[in-house]
């Protein structure tokens, strides 16, 4: 006797779920019905929603006209009327994993049916635990296509990854490299120039996904007082230094189950590296005080846009914590390298501005082309300064290049490159020069510079300890 499902009784599927393959279907094609049997008995234990079918015809009917995820296609045919069969699946639903069993199973048959777009071959008469690694294998690869196809509709939607925006090339690359680290465990080292977003790329890795629903905690490294840093990662206990009035816990262990984000890492101490490394390896940490070690569940993400190959020659970065957060890494362009995504990144950006304001701001095309020839040091971030500068300083709703920042309005008047290669600067010195002009132009006020630049602080103050001599001319 047959024994079949009922269609009614197929779910709806969503292969990219998280939760387990209780939300795919399975429909077992085969001609016998013992096996048919024991395949969907095996399949119900196993979590699977399954139909069962004896012909081409009611295979392909179920195909047509019911969700199905995943075919188990053993029919006991010659191999050329079954590729026939599996062709003709594909040709309706390209998206639909098969697997193809047989009883004769050669190599010519296994590469015939994977010419024809079969996931996955094996010889009949298989085991409970075979069953379950085949279809298993056919869940990830169904959900790696469906991530693929969101990843490629909210690029061509504009709306990027996560937060971030853009649909330049190397974009698009980024995105790719970001789904694929999200569904790792390991540590990510994120590099990019100040102001490309580093914290927006961790955000998108750990919001994507298994630790989405624990803490992000990011951590600014160039920012701490270096005496606090090991008691702000690590925690403390009431009394381990005057004005520890009580114990408190410490950034690594307020995100346990999650993610916590160090920002400039290339900042830290070299002591305090040592201790860090350490609470990776071993998964714990001991506060400041403490006698006693805390176990730590924590995804590490890191980002720097210091050159930490560098670091270590001069002795400032540790070589085993280097390859320790380097497992996977990553980098993000600078925005003069994907300057075709400056209107849709100025476009996103009138926008926000516009609903905070109720006013409505649109930029006019020279304006647009002078934002085009910048270079933009500060990247996304003095993009986003330059948009919110300029809407606040206009009171009409169009921006017209007289509104934008000298710096920014000079560079749209700029000589073609091959018309003056010979007078191009490096670009180290045209930062220096913006920065330590900006200082000069607002009397002092470096924090006030830093921001109208569009660079953190940190990075303000370790420039000026790289000019050494220009900044001590510029202060007399």
């Amino acid at each position: 006797m047959t024994t079949t499902i009922a269609p009614t009784m197929l779910a709806p599927t969503d292969p990219c779920s998280s939760d387990s393959s209780t939300f795919l279907n399975l429909l077992i094609v085969d001609d016998d019905s013992l096996v048919r049997e024991a395949c969907r008995e095996a399949a119900i234990t196993l979590g699977f929603h399954t139909t069962t079918s004896q012909s081409a015809e009611q295979a392909f009917w179920f195909i047509e006209s019911q969700t199905i995820d995943i075919v188990l296609l053993d029919l006991n045919l010659p191999e050329s009327a079954r590729l026939d069969i599996l062709r003709e699946i594909k040709r309706r639903r390209p998206d639909i994993e098969v697997i193809v069993a047989s009883a004769n199973a050669t190599v010519d048959s296994a590469v015939q049916a994977m010419k024809n777009g079969a996931s996955d071959y094996v010889t009949k008469a298989f085991g409970m635990r075979e069953l379950k690694l085949l279809l298993e294998n056919a869940e990830v690869r169904l959900k790696q296509k469906m991530e693929r196809r969101r990843l490629s509709e909210r690029i061509k939607s504009d709306q990027g990854f996560g937060n971030i925006i853009g649909r330049a090339p190397q974009m698009e690359k980024l995105y790719h490299i970001i789904a694929k680290a999200a569904q790792s465990s390991h540590p990510v080292l994120i590099l990019g120039e100040s102001g490309t977003g580093k914290e927006m790329v961790a955000r998108a890795i750990h919001y994507s996904g298994p630790r989405r629903d624990k803490p992000f905690v990011p951590v600014d490294c160039g920012s701490l007082v270096p005496t606090l840093i090991e008691s702000e990662l690590f925690g403390y206990v009431k009394g381990a230094f005057t004005g520890a009035m009580q114990s408190k816990e410490g950034l690594l262990a307020l995100a346990q189950g999650g993610t916590v984000f160090l920002d400039e890492v290339g900042e830290l101490p070299v002591d305090l590296q040592a201790k860090l490394l350490r609470a990776i390896q071993e998964k714990e940490i001991r506060p400041v005080g403490s006698t006693k070690q805390v176990p730590i569940n924590v995804r590490i993400l890191a980002g720097t846009n210091r050159d930490l190959e560098k670091a270590v020659d001069q002795g400032l970065f540790r070589l085993d914590l280097y390859f320790r957060l380097n497992v996977l890494s990553l980098r993000i362009p600078p925005l003069r390298e994907r300057r075709e995504d400056i209107p849709l990144l100025a476009k996103t950006l009138l926008a926000r501005v516009s609903r905070a304001s109720g006013m409505k701001h649109e930029l006019s095309d020279d304006a647009m082309k002078a934002l085009l020839a910048h270079d933009w040091p500060g990247n996304v971030r003095e993009l986003e300064n330059c948009i919110e500068q300029c809407c606040a300083m206009n009171s009409g709703p169009v921006i017209g290049t007289a509104d934008l920042p000298n710096s920014i309005r000079s560079a749209s008047g700029r000589v073609p490159v091959e018309e003056s290669e010979a007078k191009i600067a490096p670009l180290s010195d045209l930062e220096k020069q913006a920065i330590l002009g900006a200082i000069a132009q607002l009397g002092g006020d470096k924090l006030r510079a830093a921001k109208l630049l569009g660079i953190g602080k940190t990075t303000l103050y370790r420039k000026l300890k790289e000019y050494g001599e220009s900044v001590v001319a510029l202060q007399r």
